[in-house]
């Protein structure tokens, strides 16, 4: 009898890929505007003007709809202390999301920091802050909290859960459906019933985890407010708030459901009473599934953007054959080692589950990529469009582990199709197949086999007999277990395939806390147009500049902003960025304005420095329109120091 070697990969599984690759740059190649992550796209007053008088409010205009609470925005004076009433206006138009603070009467003359915090409709904490001054820039005290919204311990706390809950619907739907489509018989094998109620009680406490902790997942961020009431009060009246709650119910449906299929569907031997039971609980569970299901596409990123009454459904399948899949899997994976009796003809059932989810979860996949990617410098600019190529890439890998377990599991049906006619794969017709060896006891095993427990000594000489015969029979088994090459072949490409599936599950969680490349790129192009692009009155000029000097600290980027960006005077003001986005404080940085088509500059300017990463100038003259260009020089220590710069159009 030949030994068995490892399958090699068919010539499908590359076609598949690169159909998948060909559809996926086709949309990303026409994709059409959207976002997901909500951003700031205005403020009134703008970041960094100067106005004369106080305004009665602040306004800031989002990408789209945000949950606002009283302590959503905040403005604090040049000492740190609240400028604002605490009141919160609506002041949304059409399409236009906008929300306000009103100002207390009799601001003095001074810097101000707008500090703002709020949920985007995707459920996703997000938060900022910018200034403006009254009369004339002034020195201010504001320290901003430098912890990011949703994160700390509560955001990691947070994000555990999340993962759990995932892992946890995967087991339960994936588990249960092994159970009804693939092997009946294993309703009844106990390591199966663990795993599935497992699966079920860890989406149910990372659930329950998920309402307490996030109010101060979008709040305050301190740990201890998990068990504040009112706070929870507060999140029971959100989107999100609502989702949890619903899975929460839906929970209790699927313990009913998991309770039947362990109990009297385990118990069930009359076949037409089976088949009936298999119909009822395959209905009721799909139901049951899917509302699970939609409490994440019902708050998350396919609630929002473009195409939702499209987006939500194939999320849902999208959910649902993940489960399939891995939870398929995690359950075989369990029956294969601590059931080894499953049947051939099981494995072959759930290879073709596992076929037809791949090809859900291929088309499903494109779909979301291209609504929340959109374009291929996103796919390869962005964070979230990173995170895609790797959860592409461990998916590709995943899917070439399954094609050699569906390679293994082909070879098992053979040696089955083989045993039922009376000949191996490989033998003449007719040949008697190799029988399997019977492991033979030893000595100590006959002496245990030939003594009665009844007439040992004492009670505690039988339990030991008996622990012993229970342990060499268990040998016993896994040694006819582990002298079968398929099997053996089968549970370790099936045990990779599941360490990989744990990854990639990781991946998949980081991807929907993480903003969209379509919306981090609008943001981008929101807060940095490109060179040459029109100045308009009373709308600054904004312009974002990557900069290295090679030094220590030396990396970061220029926020450049000329009000109102047209001929006459301007207000300049400076950011200066760390990659992380918080302010980096450099010792010296100027600009110089160069209109070369008419021989006008270079013109000097030297920005006084206003705060930590801000610098600012007031009445800096453009006496013509034209291209001109801004060259600044960022030093970042006594010897390092570079010049970058960008053209722009004014008037």
């Amino acid at each position: 009898m030949t030994t068995p070697t490892a399958p090699r990969l068919g010539t499908a599984l590359a076609r598949l890929l690169v159909l998948a690759a060909a559809l996926l740059g086709t949309l990303l190649a026409g994709a059409a505007p959207a976002s997901a992550h909500a951003a700031l796209t205005g403020s009134d007053p703008k970041d960094g003007a100067v106005v004369a008088t106080a305004p009665k409010e602040v306004g800031l205009t989002f990408s789209e709809q945000v949950a606002m609470s009283p302590d959503s925005i905040r403005v604090l004076d040049p000492s740190g202390r609240r400028a604002d009433t605490g009141e919160i206006i609506d002041l949304c138009s059409g399409a236009v999301v906008k929300y306000g603070v009103a100002l207390r009467a009799g601001l003095p003359d001074g810097t101000y920091t707008v500090a703002w915090q709020t949920v985007s409709a995707d459920s996703h904490p997000i938060a900022g802050a910018f200034t403006f001054s009254i009369g004339a820039p002034s020195a201010t005290t504001v320290a901003l909290p430098e912890q990011a919204a949703g994160g700390g311990i509560v955001g990691a706390l947070y994000g555990i859960a999340r993962y759990l809950s995932y892992a946890g619907f995967a087991v339960l739907v994936g588990g249960g459906a092994f159970v009804l489509l693939c092997w009946p018989r294993g309703a009844s094998v106990r390591p199966v019933q663990q795993t599935v109620v497992r699966g079920w009680l860890t989406l149910t406490g990372a659930t329950l985890v998920m309402l307490l902790l996030r109010g101060p997942y979008t709040g305050s961020g301190k740990l201890a407010d998990a068990f504040d009431l009112a706070g929870l009060q507060a999140v029971l009246q959100t989107k999100t708030g609502a989702a949890l709650t619903s899975r929460l119910l839906l929970l209790g449906a699927a313990a009913l459901f998991v309770a039947v299929l362990f109990g009297a569907y385990a118990r069930r031997t009359d076949p037409k009473e089976r088949k009936d039971l298999t119909f009822g609980l395959g209905l009721g569970g799909t139901v049951v599934a899917a509302g699970i299901a939609g409490t994440w596409a019902l708050a998350e990123h396919a609630s929002t953007g473009i195409q939702t009454g499209i987006a939500m459904p194939v999320d849902i399948l999208h959910l649902l054959a993940v489960a399939a899949w891995l939870g398929g899997l995690t359950t075989l994976l369990v029956a294969l080692y601590r059931s080894p009796s499953v049947e051939r003809a099981a494995v072959e059932r759930f290879s073709r589950v596992a076929f037809a989810s791949v090809a859900v979860l291929v088309a499903t996949g494109i779909y979301q990529s291209w609504r929340q990617v959109g374009s291929w410098s996103a796919l390869t600019g962005t964070r979230y469009g990173q995170l895609l190529l790797v959860k592409i890439g461990l998916m590709g890998v995943l899917v070439g582990i399954a094609w050699i377990s569906r390679r293994w599991t082909r070879r098992l049906a053979e040696r089955t199709a083989g045993a039922d006619t009376g000949t191996e794969p490989g033998t003449e017709p007719g040949a008697e197949p190799d029988p399997e060896p019977e492991p033979e006891p030893d000595a100590d095993e006959e002496e245990l086999q030939d003594q009665d427990p009844q007439e040992a000594p004492d009670a505690a000489r039988a339990a030991q007999l008996a622990r012993q015969r229970a342990a060499m029979a268990t040998a016993r088994r896994k040694k006819a277990r582990d002298a079968d090459p398929e099997r053996t072949g089968l549970r370790r490409s099936v045990l990779t395939e599941a360490a990989v599936a744990v990854v990639l599950l990781a991946v998949t969680t980081v991807l929907t806390s993480t903003e969209p490349g379509r919306t981090e790129e609008e943001a981008a192009r929101t807060g940095g147009p490109t060179a040459g692009s029109a100045a308009v009155p009373d709308r600054p000029v904004d312009i974002r500049l990557p900069f290295d000097t090679g030094g220590v600290d030396g990396k970061g980027v220029v926020r450049l902003s000329l009000d109102p960006g047209r001929t006459g005077a301007n207000a300049l003001h400076l950011y200066v960025d760390r990659p992380n986005g918080k302010p980096l404080d450099v010792p010296e940085i100027k600009v110089n304005l160069t209109l070369e088509e008419k021989g006008v500059g270079p013109l000097p300017v030297a920005p006084d420095r206003i705060q930590t990463g801000h610098w600012s100038a007031s009445g800096v003259q453009l006496p013509l329109s034209g291209e001109w260009r801004i060259q600044v020089t960022v030093r970042t220590s006594e010897i390092d120091q570079t010049t970058i710069e960008k053209n722009v159009k004014i008037g």
